[in-house]
């Protein structure tokens, strides 16, 4: 049974996640802070995916998320009453994987929480992927360059993952959304574009190397012209 880490300091709405999810076959565990979520994942290293609520007294869900983001790709979507789209950008920048606002369908937020459990686990396959000094180990799904770790969120990890297994091919914007964050995603194609300039950052010198952008369509790993 997968665990699944709510925390809102609504009782109401945490009981209701909670009941959901149990119907639907997780393991809830509740916390009514930040401070709380993070002391029950430390306590509970199988836990595969937090709930956070934005708002919330000692430790709000932006903190919490970028702590978290320390020490693991734990897949995380934030909750909030709040529909600017300041907060949206503000949960990917925080390594948030996905984001929804209040109120909304717990059914639907069933669907999110699948999707997002899905794609943690798509690639199990024992497969290291190596190019120059970057190696990623799906199995183990970390990314290390110069033999040191790289936190990656789940999406930027979903995306180098795409790019690194077709190296040359060019995928766009259009075909990494779909793939990535799912055909029912509503929001705006330009967090493609957002996801890969934070990944290409994170990688420094190897991702300004490899990771191109070709306008108008989408991007691409680009190893011929690179190995010289």
């Amino acid at each position: 049974m997968k665990k699944i880490i709510v925390a809102d300091d609504e009782e109401l709405i945490r009981k209701l996640v909670c009941d959901f999810l149990t119907k639907e076959g997780y393991e809830p565990l509740q916390a009514a802070d930040g401070e709380e979520a993070l002391a029950l994942f430390d306590s509970n290293p199988d836990v595969e995916l937090l709930i956070l609520d934005i708002m919330m007294p000692n430790m709000d869900g932006w903190e919490a998320c970028r702590k978290l983001r320390e020490k693991s790709n734990v897949p995380v979507i934030m909750l909030t009453a709040r529909s600017q789209e300041f907060d949206e950008l503000m949960g990917f920048e925080v390594g948030a994987d996905d984001y929804v606002t209040k109120p909304f369908s717990p059914s639907v937020l069933m669907k999110r929480v699948a999707a997002q459990l899905r794609r943690a686990n798509a690639d199990s396959a024992a497969e290291v992927l190596t190019l120059d000094n970057l190696e990623l180990n799906q199995s183990a799904h970390s990314v290390t360059l110069d033999g040191k770790p790289v936190s990656l969120t789940l999406k930027e990890y979903s995306i180098l993952v795409k790019l690194l297994s077709s190296a040359d091919r060019v995928f766009t914007r259009e075909q990494l959304l779909d793939d990535i964050w799912g055909y029912d995603f509503y929001g705006d194609i330009r967090t493609v574009d957002s996801h890969v300039a934070r990944l290409r950052t994170k990688l420094g010198e190897w991702g300004m190397k490899y990771i191109k952008t070709i306008y108008g369509t989408g991007y691409k790993i680009e190893v011929t012209g690179n190995d010289g």
